[in-house]
């Protein structure tokens, strides 16, 4: 095991933080053919060493990713549990670690997309892996992804190939799962970082007592800034991966954020829901297109900052006429309705005749904790009878219904 420098270095290797992903959403027809090439690679050598009728690959396979700091290593015995499965999870990092990789790096080679998935590949053939296997940090990259999706093609055809055959029970129908744990920046460096703190404070008291092994210490497990650019990393191009996933595989979203009961909430409801589906493939198909609420929320958060600093970069002067309003029109509102909970205000401000004016509105109202309702309603004022014609003439009056509601006031009573 490694031993943290006494100087830690300010920075990592490449491979340390970055994943060997593209960061483009989908692959080039070039990119496709490489990576049909590099599998077709990868399965001769798994045939050369195996015959076809041993070529008996997991019944399900689960493939575990997360941000860094999301509790992948935490919840991995959880999940397993959760879907009955009694082997060990098969870590990536610990495969690249393993005679088969040392060698290939000891010969001055790089474990590269073709390695993972030779590797991988001969890794799942285990006996103790029929069943089901957890991957822990598979797919990492797009060329992976594409390898993936032709394994379960060759899996499908290794079925239909022994469907008719005494060997049929070992050829099952491969179910595919994809769970990614998920938690926004501030709480992945967070993690990281007391990670870091946590391996400090046991490695000094190994160093003290001689008992137990010192655990290596990665550079973003204390800097901040490399913490915080491997989430990046992370967001930018693995996640890339995994979200393109979703048009194949049954995709499950996790909030991790919570405390680890409530993450494990939040896996059982995913998994029991999944279980549940007994919806015929083609409505799947039809359905996949439509998010998950779980998936819009986890996101919601990070996408209204990022809407509310785009506001003041690109339309400060509006953005502050829609400050003013609240603070001096609503607000005063409100705050009388501080009780109840429920505020109701009618106004022909035109300042909410701009459609962007009232987007701001909502989402400043959502920033702050409240919940806003627009509601636009037009009504004709009579302004000139003509006694000739017997003709109403109106003017239309726009009346904006601004409906805000939040956490009310708890009387006390008795």
């Amino acid at each position: 095991m490694k031993v943290p420098p006494a100087n830690p270095p300010t920075t990592p290797s490449t491979a340390e933080i970055a994943p060997s992903a593209e960061p483009s959403a989908r692959l080039s027809d070039l990119e496709i053919k490489d990576a049909q090439l590099i599998f077709e690679a990868a399965w001769q050598d798994l045939e050369a060493s195996h015959a076809r009728s041993d070529l008996r690959f997991p019944k399900e396979l689960l493939l575990l990713g997360g941000a860094p700091g999301a509790g992948k290593g935490t919840n991995t015995a959880f999940i397993a549990k959760a879907r009955g499965l009694t082997c060990p999870p098969i870590v990536m990092s610990a495969l690249l670690d393993s005679p088969e990789a040392q060698r290939i790096k000891d010969s001055g080679g790089m474990v590269g997309d073709r390695e993972v998935v030779s590797i991988l590949l001969h890794q799942l053939l285990r006996p103790e892996f029929r069943d089901g296997a957890i991957l822990d940090g598979f797919p990492r990259t797009k060329v992976q992804v594409e390898c993936l999706k032709l394994l379960v093609d060759r899996m499908h055809q290794l079925r239909r190939e022994f469907y008719q055959t005494p060997l049929s029970i070992h050829f099952r129908q491969p179910t595919i799962h994809i769970m990614v744990l998920f938690v926004d920046e501030k709480e992945s460096v967070s993690r990281q970082l007391k990670r870091g703190r946590e391996l400090i404070k046991y490695n000094e008291e190994v160093q003290r007592t001689g008992i137990g092994e010192l655990q290596e210490l990665r550079a973003t497990d204390y800097d901040e800034s490399l913490a915080q650019r491997r989430y990046r990393v992370f967001k930018e191009q693995t996640w890339a991966a995994l979200q393109s996933l979703k048009e194949i595989f049954y995709y499950h979203f996790i909030n991790a954020q919570g405390s680890i009961t409530e993450v494990e909430q939040n896996i059982l409801q995913e998994l029991q829901y999944q279980s549940s589906l007994e919806l015929d493939p083609r409505t799947h198909d039809l359905l996949r297109s439509l998010p998950v609420a779980s998936e819009i929320i986890i996101h919601a958060r990070q996408e209204l900052v990022r809407r509310l600093d785009s506001y003041q970069f690109e339309h400060a002067a509006l953005l502050s006429r829609v400050v003013v309003f609240i603070e001096k029109k609503i607000m005063p509102i409100v705050l009388r309705h501080a009780i109840s909970g429920v505020a109701l205000v009618n106004t022909e401000d035109t300042t909410l005749e701009d459609p962007l004016a009232l987007a701001m509105l909502i989402d400043i109202f959502s920033e702050r904790g409240f919940h806003a309702v627009v509601d636009l309603h037009r009504i004709e004022v009579p302004e000139k009878f003509d006694l000739t014609t017997g003709m109403i003439k109106c003017r239309v009056k726009k009346v904006f219904r601004i409906q805000i509601r939040f956490q009310g006031s708890e009387i006390r009573r008795g």
